[in-house]
């Protein structure tokens, strides 16, 4: 399978969105362009903002859509036609319910979820196949708390274990970006010891 060459981090912009459940697809763009060294420039015709950084030996772009999440697929899209890249060698980076904070799993192809902007994303595509990273946040419960919890930040311990995912999912990356995503998955799937 062909590797990436693009990463598109899902949240919502703007200072208060900053460190919601929700921006957990930003939260693991930031971290990877932090480690390169990269800085996230707006692009106007690409309604979000990008940097290009090396990964694997690798020319890989970020994004991080302008739009709110439910109209990100506007940017995905975008950038997909204007970089000449196939949907396949896209990598999507969303806050997961159905997982526990501390958990991310890599997938490809598949429904989206409830996940409003894998939902835009695939309105616009008329297709899901792209790989996702799940960035697990835990659910509240129950369905009626799940806009605030999505949209609230979370406690201290959850933080931290977000934190840690991502930086399980970045050591993996290079081989998602290498084309090898059954190692990587394998990598990021099996518990620590």
């Amino acid at each position: 399978m062909a590797g990436l060459r693009l990463i598109v981090g899902l949240g919502n912009p703007g200072p208060e969105h900053l460190r919601t459940r929700h921006n957990a697809g930003f939260w693991f763009v930031d971290a990877l362009a932090s480690q390169a060294g990269a800085r996230f420039g707006l692009e106007a015709k690409l309604f979000g903002e990008t940097c290009k950084v090396e990964i694997a030996r690798q020319p890989v772009w970020l994004l991080k859509p302008a739009t709110f999440m439910n109209l990100s697929g506007k940017a995905v899209a975008a950038a997909l036609r204007y970089w000449k890249i196939e949907p396949e060698q896209a990598l999507l980076a969303h806050d997961e319910l159905d997982l526990p904070p501390g958990t991310a799993r890599l997938k490809f192809d598949g429904g989206h979820g409830g996940q409003n902007g894998l939902r835009d994303t695939m309105r616009l595509l008329g297709h899901g196949k792209f790989h996702r990273l799940r960035i697990g946040i835990g659910h509240p419960g129950h369905k009626d708390r799940v806009t605030p919890w999505v949209l609230g930040k979370p406690g201290r311990d959850d933080e931290a274990a977000i934190l840690r995912a991502i930086g399980d999912a970045l050591d993996v990356l290079p081989l998602a970006v290498a084309g090898d995503f059954n190692e990587a998955m394998k990598r990021l799937h099996t518990p620590r010891e």
